[in-house]
C-alpha cells in the first residue's frame, strides 16, 4: 500500500497500482480499528474496480467486528443522506470522484455525515492500514442491505415548488453517477421537460471529464441548452456531490454567484440565518446575503471545514467556489440536486429568467483561480503579507487581503507545490493590473 493515497479529505489512486483489493481490505480494517463503529453503510459508484474493491473493504470491516449495511450503487450525497438517518455510525462511499475510469477511492464520514479527513482521523487510518496490525476480534461482523434511494428521492422532491410553471432543463450526467438523481426531477413531469447528455451507464465516464469546475467539459452542454431553448443547464461531476450550471443564453455560471442565487431563495424561507461562503467568492456574495436579510461569514476552502463550521454556526446553507453545496436539511452535506430544484423554484417566484438573476450579482471583476507551481511557497507568502501590510488582512485559508476597491487570497495547495490565487476588483482595468502585480511577485 502506497501512503500518498491518502489525500487531504479522502482515500484515491489508480486501480490496481495504487489502489488494490488488499488495500481495500486493510483500510476496512483500520476504519475500525480506529473509529470503532458498530455498524457502517457503505455505498459505491459504477466504476468497473468498485465491485471488489466493496467486497475487499467490506470483508475488511466485518473481520474487524462491525456490520455493514450495503447500500448499493450510490451518489455521494445519498451516501451522506444515509449517514444521517440510518441507525449507522459511519458511512463511506467507494469512488474516485471526477477523476478518469481507472481511478477509484474512498471517502469517509460519520454519523450525521461528519467527514473524517487529514487531521480528524484519516491520517491514524492510515498509519493503521500501512501498519497491518490488528487487534483480535470477539465476534466478525455481518452484511445486509439497504435501499436508501427511495427516501432520498421522495425527501428531495418535496422541496421543488414550481408554481404551477414549466421549465426545461439540459441536464449532463458524463456518463457517470448523476444518472442516479434523474429519478428526482421524474417526479415533475408536469413542470419539467428534461434533456439528458451521456446518461449511458453501459459505458461509464466515457466521454468529456466528469468535472463541472473545467468549463471546456460545459462546452456540450451550452451548445445543447441553447440548441433545445433551455432554461436551465446542469452538470454533475463523476459522483455528483457537485454541480455546475448554464443559463439559457449559453452562458457558464460562476459558482460563487450561484451560492448567492441559492441562499437567496434560501433565505426567503429562512430570514435572518446564517449563510457559510467560500473566501474566495464575490464580494457579491457577501452582498446579496446580507441584502436578503442573512448573516454572512466567510469559510475556509474544504469540505471537512466548511461542515464543522456550519455545525458550529448553525449555517443553514454554505457554498464553495468548487461546485460542492451544503445544505443543512442534508446534515450539512452535499445535495447538488436540491441545489438545481432551489434555482428552478427561484425562478419560478421571480419570474425572471436565470440569466437576469445572475446578473443582479455581476458586480465585479473576478479572476477566477490562477495556480502558480512555487518551491517555497512560506516565503512567497511571507512576502505578500509584508508587501500588502497597508490592507486588511485575515489568514483563515492562506493570506487574503482587502483594500476598499480591490481584494486578493493567496492559499497555499493541500497536495501540490502550487499557490493558488484569486482576486476580484471594482474594475477590469484595476483587476487586471493587480493580477500582473500579484503574479510578478508569486512566480518570481
Amino acid at each position: 500500500m502506497k501512503s500518498e493515497i491518502f489525500k487531504a479529505y479522502d482515500i484515491r489512486g489508480i486501480y490496481p497500482t495504487e489502489l488494490n483489493e488488499d488495500d481495500a481490505y486493510h483500510i476496512g480494517r483500520a476504519v475500525v480499528e480506529h473509529l470503532r463503529p458498530k455498524v457502517i453503510g457503505v455505498g459505491r459508484d459504477i466504476r468497473a474496480s468498485s465491485p471488489s474493491l466493496f467486497e475487499s473493504f467490506a470483508r475488511g470491516v466485518m473481520d474487524g467486528g462491525a456490520d455493514v449495511i450495503d447500500l448499493g450503487i450510490i451518489t455521494t450525497p445519498m451516501v451522506y443522506f444515509a449517514a444521517g438517518r440510518l441507525d449507522i455510525d459511519a458511512a463511506v462511499t467507494l469512488t474516485a470522484s471526477h477523476n478518469p475510469p481507472e481511478y477509484n477511492g474512498l471517502k469517509i464520514a460519520l454519523r450525521g455525515a461528519v467527514p473524517v479527513g487529514e487531521s480528524t482521523g484519516l491520517r491514524e487510518i492510515r498509519d493503521l492500514a500501512l501498519r497491518k496490525e490488528w487487534a483480535a476480534v470477539s465476534e466478525r461482523g455481518t452484511m445486509r442491505s439497504e435501499d436508501i434511494k427511495p427516501a432520498y428521492y421522495g425527501y428531495f422532491a418535496s422541496f421543488a415548488d414550481f408554481k404551477g410553471k414549466h421549465f426545461t432543463i439540459a441536464i449532463d450526467t458524463a456518463n457517470s453517477m448523476g444518472v442516479y438523481e434523474l429519478p428526482i426531477y421524474e417526479q415533475f413531469a408536469d413542470n419539467l421537460s428534461v434533456v439528458n447528455l451521456y446518461n449511458d451507464l453501459e459505458h461509464p465516464f466515457q466521454c468529456h471529464e466528469a468535472n463541472p469546475l473545467k468549463t471546456e467539459t460545459l462546452d456540450e452542454l451550452r451548445t445543447k441548452v441553447t440548441e433545445v431553448k433551455a432554461d436551465l443547464g446542469v452538470a454533475y461531476d463523476g459522483d455528483a456531490d457537485r454541480v455546475g450550471f448554464v443559463d439559457e443564453t449559453g452562458t457558464v455560471i460562476p459558482m460563487d454567484l450561484t451560492t448567492g442565487l441559492i441562499a437567496k431563495i434560501i433565505l426567503a424561507h429562512h430570514p435572518g440565518e446564517t449563510v457559510l461562503y467560500d473566501l474566495r467568492s464575490s464580494k457579491a456574495v457577501k452582498e446579496i446575503i446580507e441584502e436578503n436579510g442573512g448573516v454572512a461569514k466567510e469559510c475556509r476552502v474544504g469540505h471537512a471545514y466548511i461542515k464543522r463550521q456550519m455545525t458550529e454556526e448553525g449555517a443553514v446553507f454554505a457554498g464553495e467556489l468548487s461546485g460542492h453545496y451544503y445544505f443543512q436539511e442534508n446534515s450539512n452535506a452535499e445535495a447538488s440536486t436540491l441545489a438545481t430544484l432551489l434555482l428552478l423554484n427561484l425562478m419560478a417566484e421571480t419570474g425572471q429568467p436565470i440569466s437576469e438573476l445572475v446578473a443582479e450579482l455581476r458586480r465585479y471583476s473576478h479572476s477566477g483561480e490562477i495556480n502558480s507551481e512555487v518551491h517555497d511557497k512560506d516565503a512567497v507568502l511571507a512576502t505578500l503579507k509584508e508587501k500588502y501590510a497597508d490592507g486588511k488582512q485575515h489568514e483563515l485559508d492562506g493570506l487574503k487581503v482587502e483594500y476598499p476597491d480591490w481584494w486578493f487570497n493567496v492559499r497555499p495547495s493541500n497536495t501540490e507545490p502550487l499557490l493558488r490565487l484569486n482576486l476580484e476588483a471594482n474594475t477590469p482595468e484595476l483587476m487586471a493590473e493587480k493580477q500582473a502585480e500579484l503574479l510578478a511577485i508569486i512566480r518570481g
